[in-house]
């Protein structure tokens, strides 16, 4: 397991959920501090006190990797990068590092390249010390061309040769949704990042996805069939968690699997009842949802986890809500009853 400095801004519950993306990629945590930033500075994000904070602390502890809860520009990364001495990593380059790590299927995988070169692409004068250095080649420059034009030229290279690989696979999806969803409902879980999609898909359908106590367990789309008593079948669709602040080229990266839930005739958005951020959280997957294209599709709220709330707990259950535990078979007919609610004619 590798080890990291860890810089925490924001509140509370943001400090303590990058904390859980920092373990769930693996690594391992040696020294964690905190920064306001009322005062950003243009040049390294955060002021000269804590430069220096980070600069000993690195030697101290000889940790060559920090990881920061903020998304820098590629001009402050290499700032803060070159003053510290240490190799930093944004939280959209960390957020990268775990999709590429739970990516399973040949689509995902090529999206998370695509991204990672898209991010890396902006960065490369920081990443190596040679890269302005003139510096011929045989069949991979011509004269004169400098090592970051190299660079630059073939990151833009494999960049457009992804993009038409994602095309065909697209077009094939496309297809085969055709054929899976012909006159059959689509049903697509959409929530925040550990609300219990999977597990809730899990306990639906009989399937045995991925579903742990961790951010981002599930990136790949699955998809199981549902009958549901006195109405037949639909299809159930379990899709990538959402995040507060999910980068937008994560989004972009992952339109193509997301079109699964723009083309569902119904998202129920499972909510993690029990959390204090709930209402935040639910705002960050609206504002996904939107940005993705899918605010028009018929949205039903359910909320989970309603075995671990205080019994005065207050949730609004009217207008197509429900509150389930996904572990608690008993209360998955409400849930099972507000799907077929929202196919039948009143």
């Amino acid at each position: 397991m590798n080890n990291a400095i860890v810089l925490n801004i924001g509140t509370k519950e943001e400090q303590k959920e990058f904390t859980k993306l920092v373990t769930s990629s693996g690594l391992e945590i040696i020294s964690q501090i905190t920064a306001n930033l009322r005062l950003v500075n243009a040049k390294t994000l955060i002021n000269k006190g804590k430069v220096e904070e980070l600069g000993n602390l690195v030697k101290e502890t000889k940790t060559e990797l920090i990881i920061i809860n903020a998304t820098l520009s590629p001009t402050q990364e290499r700032n803060l990068s070159e003053l510290v001495c240490a190799r930093i990593v944004d939280r959209t380059g960390l957020i990268l590092d775990i999709f590429a790590q739970r990516a399973q299927t040949h689509e995902a995988k090529l999206q998370i390249e695509l991204a990672q070169l898209d991010h890396l692409s902006t960065r490369l004068k920081g990443v190596w010390t040679h890269l302005e250095r003139q510096k011929g080649g045989i069949g991979l420059r011509g004269p004169g061309e400098t090592q970051l034009e190299t660079d630059r030229r073939l990151i833009g290279g494999r960049i457009k040769r992804i993009k038409q690989q994602l095309k065909k696979v697209s077009v094939s999806r496309i297809e085969n949704r055709k054929s899976r969803t012909n006159k059959v409902k689509v049903v697509a879980l959409a929530g925040y990042t550990n609300a219990g999609k999977s597990t809730l898909f899990n306990s639906l359908t009989k399937a045995n996805i991925i579903a742990k106590d961790q951010l981002f367990a599930t990136l790949d789309p699955t998809i199981r069939k549902l009958y549901i008593e006195d109405y037949g079948v639909v299809c159930i669709v379990d899709t990538v968690g959402f995040i507060d602040n999910l980068p937008h080229k994560l989004v972009k990266a992952f339109k193509a699997t997301l079109e699964e839930i723009n083309h569902a005739d119904l998202i129920l958005h499972v909510i993690d009842a029990s959390s204090d951020e709930r209402i935040k959280q639910i705002n960050a997957v609206e504002n996904v949802l939107e940005e993705i294209g899918a605010k028009n599709v018929p949205t039903a709220k359910v909320f989970n986890k309603i075995d671990l709330i205080e019994k005065d707990s207050y949730i609004d259950l009217k207008t197509n809500k429900v509150g389930i535990s996904a572990l608690d078979n008993k209360t998955l007919p409400l849930l099972k009853n507000l799907i077929k609610n929202n196919f039948e004619p009143e």
